[in-house]
């Protein structure tokens, strides 16, 4: 009898429970690609042992604030359980004037900001014009001495800088430059992870107690498992989603959900407020986001240098249950290129913010 098809049914154990597929495929097209199909299958059943799973996540109103319970298994298939409250400032009050970016709404703000400051400290002999232009506004200056106007000229530009700064660091964006070059603005991940430390320092004392073992790698792994077990919502462009779909820390452990800048950030706050003085990078490729840690790295572990800082990697997106030092494909094939960009989270940095 002429073999028509073979179905080829694939016996997952999907960490703790099971997953049967099946895949209906034509018989000379298994002959033909036989060595193929099966490593493709093993590479199946490889990918589909490696996703993180929650186990379990609720909350609950409580008097100091909400209570958030969760349970996950970590890259070694163990379960992990974690219980922890967090008080309403920092779930509700924190980041609540956090917006997406909206350009015409901040370009009329700086300019608003600008005009203000400029009646506090007019320049004699010397007219100021405001004129918008679209989404941007044009700054004239006119009078009789050229020397004065040149002087303007130079002020205004400086005040422009300067508004525009703090007007972003208020809003919690920066510019961004991409390793394409391209120019943007994009939330400001370090700020908010430095605002985010305070609330998330009472599970300092939770995790240690879970790890039994005061070490710096083992630290890392179950943050990095906690984080990865959070369902994932996919990133929009980083350079013209103007900061839609991004959570801060706190809003992402209320939701139960958040992208990968969102948990790249969760992460670096989690970090900081379990290792203080700790050399952390947060590393930004297309689509996609991840960490570096100053710790010393192992055979075949992934690296980078940046600033003179060596950086042990981590991804802490999910749903792959990656350890610390192990890459996506695509996210090591990125760093192999240098098509990344690093922003230093240092210990400089969170000390003076907090000053």
């Amino acid at each position: 009898m002429k073999i028509k098809k073979v179905i080829i049914t694939l016996l997952t154990s999907v960490l703790a429970s099971n997953n049967y597929v099946s895949i209906d495929l034509p018989y000379a097209f298994f002959k033909k690609h036989h060595l193929p199909l099966t490593i493709m299958t093993l590479l199946l059943v490889f990918m589909t042992k490696a996703q993180a799973q929650q186990l379990s996540f609720s909350k609950t109103q409580v008097d100091q604030g909400y209570n958030f319970q969760y349970q996950w298994l970590d890259h070694t298939k163990t379960k992990q359980a974690i219980s922890f409250t967090l008080n309403q400032d920092g779930l509700f009050e924190r980041f609540r004037n956090f917006r997406t970016y909206q350009d015409s709404y901040a370009q009329k703000t700086i300019l608003k900001r600008i005009k203000k400051k400029m009646q506090q400290s007019p320049i004699q002999g010397v007219q100021i014009f405001y004129r918008q232009q679209q989404n941007r506004f044009v700054i004239e200056a006119k009078g009789s001495d050229r020397d004065k106007v040149a002087k303007a000229y130079q002020t205004l530009a400086r005040l422009e800088n300067e508004v525009r700064q703090q007007y972003l660091e208020d809003t919690y964006y920066q510019t961004f430059t991409n390793h394409e070059q391209i120019n943007g603005i994009k939330v400001d991940h370090v700020s908010i992870a430095n605002n985010s430390v305070i609330d998330l320092k009472p599970l300092k004392p939770l995790i240690l107690d879970h790890v039994s073992i005061k070490n710096i790698r083992k630290v890392t792994n179950y943050v990095l498992g906690f984080v990865q077990s959070i369902p994932y919502n996919t990133l929009d462009s980083r350079l013209t989603s103007s900061g839609a779909g991004f959570n801060p820390p706190l809003q992402l452990l209320w939701e139960n959900q958040g992208d990968c800048d969102s948990k790249m950030t969760l992460t670096a706050a989690l970090l900081r407020a379990l290792m203080p003085r700790i050399d952390m990078a947060l590393i930004y490729i297309d689509g996609h986001a991840f960490i570096g840690i100053n710790i010393e790295g192992e055979a075949g572990e992934v690296t980078i240098t940046h600033n003179k800082v060596k950086y042990l990697l981590a991804e802490p997106t999910g749903p792959a249950l990656l350890p610390l030092g192990t890459l996506a494909p695509e996210s090591e094939l990125a760093i192999n290129q240098g098509h990344y960009i690093a922003q230093d989270y240092h210990v400089a940095l969170a000390e003076q913010k907090a000053e």
